[in-house]
């Protein structure tokens, strides 16, 4: 399983590195539009679609924003959109966590399937926008995740004794999501002490943040690392009441696509949010 994992994940960094740091956008662009179609096909796979029916959904969603590209939409500001899609996740934040695993299947079938689409659409329109804004920019807020799972895993292993949502996700803890808003909040601080020597362009999710003043980035981090937490909790809930440990086999080793990046969906257009206030 780690060899598995090892390979996957080197054999993704082989292409999506180049385009990431490539200076015109529009390659990292197409190849993350590949992400919202599996994205998509896993999504309708897991609200019960069949399997032909899943790949339309995956297509024909991956068909309409490049349209959406092709018209200019990529290059507009959407900042009442941010705002919109924030309150619409803090929203499937205390609705899906209050109601459960259980809760979740009683949801009208087209609500829970077009919601979860348009949502994965808004992130995908975050993360170009937000590579738009400068790599440093995209880089921040995709290690702002990275480092609250990573802390988050190894302070929950160590410290974890009272679970976090037991019945969505048995693994998490109190102690856990507390180490990982540590381990953002050292990740800022050494960012603002590189961009403060010179090192850094300041154009980071943490220097526009602390430009906009030291409550309001504080509150901002610990609203994000909230929000990468739900992400993950939101898809375990889901795929628990679909009755499936991965959202596909996409990935060996790794699950699916969702899998990689549920902590983003909410993360990336709400820091395109905090940043447009």
């Amino acid at each position: 399983m780690l060899r598995q994992r090892i390979i996957t994940a080197l054999l993704l960094l082989a292409v999506l590195l180049p385009a990431l740091f490539y200076s015109d956008t529009r390659p990292f662009t197409a190849l993350s539009l590949l992400l919202v179609m599996t994205g998509a096909w896993e999504w309708a796979r897991l609200n019960g679609c069949r399997p032909g029916v899943s790949l339309a959904l995956g297509l024909l969603l991956g068909l309409a924003m490049a349209l959406f590209w092709f018209l200019g939409g990529l290059d507009r500001s959407w900042r009442v959109g941010w705002i919109v899609v924030g309150l619409l996740w803090v929203a499937l934040a205390f609705g899906m966590l209050a109601r459960g695993v259980a809760g979740w299947s009683n949801w009208p079938f087209l609500p829970r399937l077009w919601v979860g689409l348009f949502l994965i659409c808004c992130a995908w329109l975050a993360l170009v926008q937000a590579r738009q804004l400068g790599l440093a920019f995209l880089l921040s807020v995709l290690m702002l995740v990275w480092m609250a799972d990573v802390a988050a895993y190894f302070g929950g292993k160590a410290f974890g004794r009272r679970k976090l949502a037991p019945s969505v996700s048995p693994a998490k803890s109190w102690e856990g999501a507390i180490s990982g808003l540590i381990g953002v909040c050292l990740l800022a601080a050494c960012w603002l002490w590189a961009d403060a020597g010179g090192l850094g362009d300041r154009s980071s999710l943490y220097g526009r943040l602390w430009q906009m003043g030291p409550l309001w980035a504080a509150v901002s981090l610990f609203f994000l690392v909230a929000m990468s937490v739900v992400g993950d909790l939101l898809e375990s809930l889901v795929k628990r009441s679909a009755g499936v440990k991965d959202s596909s086999q996409l990935l060996p080793g790794h699950g699916g696509v969702l899998d990689r990046v549920d902590a983003l969906l909410p993360v990336l257009p709400l820091a395109m949010m905090l940043v447009s206030l």
